[in-house]
């Protein structure tokens, strides 16, 4: 008699993790459970802590104003407009002697008229990853990072819909329309014009820098609507492209065993991706547009090559795509080799998995730096990208570019 437990056994062994897998890309094709899922804003630290209260991420008193600003769509979105710390000292003493907490009206503030009649203050818009909230992790010494003395920016974080203290439900439509009245709140309210004003995105907020730049790029009532630059720090290229390749930790695949096993099926479950976040597509047609019409454009991509989270090769493809709108349909893009070797030529190689990538065209640079190490988030507090603000503002150096 063939004995059947080691065949039972071998079929649960198989059987109960295939049926868990399967389970779980149909509960992920669901766009509610997705969109919970790819934003993972209902995780968060609110409970014990009030993000009201900037001091307790080591702010000096006053030097955060927490306020709230509108979305075209009539969301609220909570914010912190941050000052630099070399203009909060010249003022300490009016600015600390202000009530704390939630500003009712911001432009009431000392910190909001520093901002708005300075002729010559700079602001860094950021937009954060996905989960929890503008002060979760590593967000706060990122804001250290970039207004600490002698730093001369201004940083305005937000919170996109569904996030932190803001209303309403994350989609990639809303979250464009966030990022697009940040920007409208700086340029219309703050009166900073956009040739002052660099846009920072880091993971999830690199996809909604790319889509904002787009659209007020491209669709800008008047002419010559220039940011600084825009910095994109652990960026992807699209997230059906990104995700197909994903695996959690840089070794658990998540989709891998469908594009070895079952093709078909990956195809049809990218498919089901309802926020398609296509950076690369976006920048593209971005790059495209500022050169047709002779403008200025400053776009550089950070990200370490140790990088568990998004893989360093999805910045290669960032990279390309928009190279591929400033050289239009010359053979050199279109030729996969010939473009490898022309990035190669324009590359200065720094060491063992870092290098710097440049090309130029007119006045558009784009600038690609792959940099050792800083993983997913440490890399937001480390030097390239401070320098790369730094370049957005023309604080570089021209014959390295």
């Amino acid at each position: 008699m063939v004995n059947k437990v080691p065949i039972l056994v071998a079929s649960l062994v198989v059987g109960v993790p295939l049926a868990i897998y399967i389970s779980f890309l149909g509960l992920v094709s669901i766009p509610y459970i997705q969109r919970n899922f790819l934003y993972a804003h209902k995780v968060h630290s609110l409970w014990w802590r009030d993000i009201n209260e900037p001091e307790q991420w080591g702010f000096a008193k006053n030097q955060v104003t927490p306020f709230h600003l509108t979305t075209a769509d009539g969301h609220t979105l909570y914010a912190w407009h941050i000052l630099p710390l070399s203009v909060y000292a010249e003022h300490e003493a009016k600015l600390s002697s202000q009530p704390n907490g939630l500003a009712s009206d911001i432009t009431a503030t000392e910190n909001f008229r520093l901002l708005r009649d300075d002729p010559s203050a700079k602001l860094i818009i950021t937009f954060h990853g996905n989960a929890a909230q503008l002060t979760q992790g590593f967000r706060p010494a990122h804001y250290h990072s970039l207004t600490s003395a002698p730093s001369p920016y201004h940083v305005l974080a937000i919170d996109y819909r569904g996030f932190g203290l803001s209303t309403g439900t994350p989609t990639e439509a809303g979250l464009v329309l966030d990022a697009e009245a940040a920007v409208h709140w700086a340029v219309r309210t703050a009166g900073v014009p956009p040739s002052r004003i660099a846009l920072v995105g880091h993971s999830l907020g690199t996809a909604v820098a790319s889509a904002a730049s787009e659209l007020l790029t491209r669709h800008a009532a008047a002419p010559g609507w220039d940011f600084a630059g825009v910095v994109l720090v652990a960026g992807f290229s699209s997230l059906p492209e990104m995700l197909s390749g994903y695996a959690i930790a840089g070794w658990v695949p998540v989709l891998r065993p469908l594009a070895c096993c079952w093709p078909w099926l990956l195809r049809v479950v990218m498919g089901r991706v309802v926020d398609r976040w296509d950076s690369a597509g976006r920048w593209r047609e971005t790059v495209r547009a500022v050169r047709a019409r002779g403008g200025r454009l400053r776009l550089s991509l950070v990200h370490a090559r140790n990088d568990w989270d998004i893989p360093c090769h999805e910045d290669d493809k960032l990279f390309r795509a928009a190279v591929e709108g400033l050289v239009g349909g010359d053979g050199v893009v279109a030729v996969g080799e010939r473009f490898e070797a022309e990035k190669r030529r324009r590359m200065v190689v720094r060491g063992k998995d870092s290098f710097v990538a440049t090309w130029r065209e007119g006045d558009v640079v784009i600038r690609q730096e792959l940099f050792p190490h800083g993983g997913h988030n440490s890399i937001l507090t480390y030097t390239p990208v401070l320098l790369a603000v730094m370049r957005c503002f023309g604080q570089d150096d021209e014959s390295a570019i």
